[in-house]
């Protein structure tokens, strides 16, 4: 028996190619959802968080959409994400339900909504670099940051964005309640997100904050904390590759966390797609866990199984 943290990358909910109606993303989340029942059947015990890119970036549309036709102040980003929590849980925990259900499984299914602890003082909050939600022409983005004092760059050629921090994440809030959740033989939707940032005020009392938290980096801070012994990655890519998107591009089935140095530091995996995932996957080991998985959603029961996916170990 394993005990799995399973990060489902924002691409595992919605469709690469399609436009994000709920339909789109409760047909792939079904798919995704079979596996993981059967998984949890073979007697593992699974702890599921998920990306929310898409869908907190559709929140900010309709957000900005109600602003200029209505008048609608719109919610603070990290309300925005604890939404997007809240709506990608509930489509899991049902789907999932209904699977074990059909499957004769008798397993509760719980989704936590997650607040992650960052450091106020982190780096990532004097230097914002993070783009989020829809592109804008400049004099649109000239509006929106007189309208709600928001941070706007150009963003390679494709428009202006809003860009925030991207702060380190430090505590999950909310682990204790997992934790129990878990002993108690609950299926977990936890760390939606990446969490939802918070910081510490006056008296070590908790207040939301702007900013974005790497989903993998929440992941692989939660596995730790639940003596996880596998992380499962699951991304747009089959597999892990070496001149990823080029003529020599070469899939790579198993690498070890030395391996993974050497090719992180000549550049292999960029910061903005592979590289925080095998961040993540070095920092697990090196941090006890047995190996990381990292494959696509329509592969998850195979790599799981060896069968599929890049699989890192010590």
């Amino acid at each position: 028996m394993d005990r799995l943290v399973i990060a489902l990358g924002g691409n595992a909910i919605i469709p690469v190619g399609k436009d994000g109606s709920y339909n789109d993303q409760y047909q792939l989340t079904k798919e995704v959802m079979l596996q993981i029942a059967t998984i949890a059947d073979e007697g593992n015990e699974v702890v599921m968080t998920h990306g929310n890119g898409p869908v907190v970036g559709n929140i900010m549309l309709r957000q900005d959409a109600g602003f200029k036709v209505h008048g609608i102040q719109p919610m603070p980003l990290f309300v925005c994400g604890a939404d997007s929590q809240g709506g990608i849980g509930y489509m899991m925990q049902q789907i999932l339900q209904n699977t074990l259900l059909d499957k004769n499984i008798s397993k509760p299914v719980a989704s936590v909504i997650t607040q992650v602890r960052v450091d106020k003082n982190d780096p990532g909050f004097s230097n914002p670099t993070k783009p989020i939600g829809p592109f804008y022409t400049e004099e649109e983005a000239k509006r929106v940051m007189a309208d709600h004092n928001f941070i706007m760059r150009e963003d390679a050629g494709r428009g202006w964005r809003r860009v925030v921090a991207s702060p380190k994440p430090l505590e999950v809030i909310e682990f204790p309640a997992i934790s129990a959740l878990m002993d108690a033989g609950v299926i977990v939707i936890a760390v939606g997100g990446g969490g939802i940032p918070v910081i510490y005020c006056e008296e070590n009392h908790l207040e939301g904050v702007d900013a974005v938290i790497d989903k993998d980096l929440a992941s692989e801070l939660l596995a730790e904390l639940v003596d996880a012994n596998v992380l499962v990655i699951v991304t747009q890519v089959d597999k892990v590759y070496t001149g990823f998107g080029t003529p020599d591009e070469k899939a790579i089935d198993n690498i070890t966390v030395a391996e993974a140095k050497v090719l992180m530091d000549n550049g292999e995996f960029p910061a903005g797609s592979m590289g925080p995932k095998i961040e993540s996957a070095i920092k697990f080991i090196e941090q006890g866990g047995d190996r990381v998985l990292i494959t696509d959603p329509y592969k998850l029961y195979d790599a799981i199984h060896g069968k599929a996916g890049t699989i890192i170990t010590r």
